[in-house]
């Protein structure tokens, strides 16, 4: 059998997708892209089933907050194929104030629990999860922590004064 290699990958996400596959990049040898969310199901389900790619394990589901950016949050989904012995990478931006994302609970059982964490803490919601609800922290909690909105130290605490430190 030979080596799948990222520019394979790259070819097939290409012809099945067109532009809806951008920003193709190889960070470290891994292979990186964007997509959108229309066609995110549809990609995960081509890159699993296709017989060449063979992404059989679904290794994690994430999400990165840029605050600074237009599309703020990137639910981010790392792929494994065992057989051929490669990941990728797959990134879709979606509106911080707003995430929605359609659930990959429907191509791997395994995303129940990825997808409901990064709910807990990014606030991403999945549509058609069967169970989206806090995994870790509490129910009361109204805020989603990973979230960069609040400042890294407190203001408030007198050792970091300069005074003290003759500033």
């Amino acid at each position: 059998m030979a080596e799948v290699t990222n520019q394979a990958i790259i070819a097939l996400l290409g012809e099945k997708f067109g532009d809806k596959v951008m920003n193709v990049d190889e960070p470290y040898g891994l292979l990186t892209f964007e997509t959108t969310t229309d066609v995110l199901i549809n990609v995960l389900q081509f890159l699993k089933e296709n017989s060449v790619a063979n992404f059989n394990f679904l290794t994690d589901i994430t999400a990165v907050h840029y605050p600074e950016k237009k599309h703020g949050l990137a639910v981010v989904y790392h792929l494994h194929s065992m057989v051929q012995r490669i990941r990728v990478r797959i990134k879709v931006y979606v509106d911080a104030q707003h995430p929605i994302v359609p659930t990959a609970t429907t191509v791997w059982n395994g995303a129940n629990w990825m997808e409901r964490e990064t709910y807990d803490f990014f606030g991403v919601k999945f549509e058609g999860h069967p169970d989206l609800r806090r995994i870790l922290n509490m129910d009361e909690l109204g805020v989603h922590p990973m979230l960069k909105q609040y400042p890294l130290e407190d203001p408030n605490r007198v050792d970091k004064k300069d005074e003290y430190f003759g500033r």
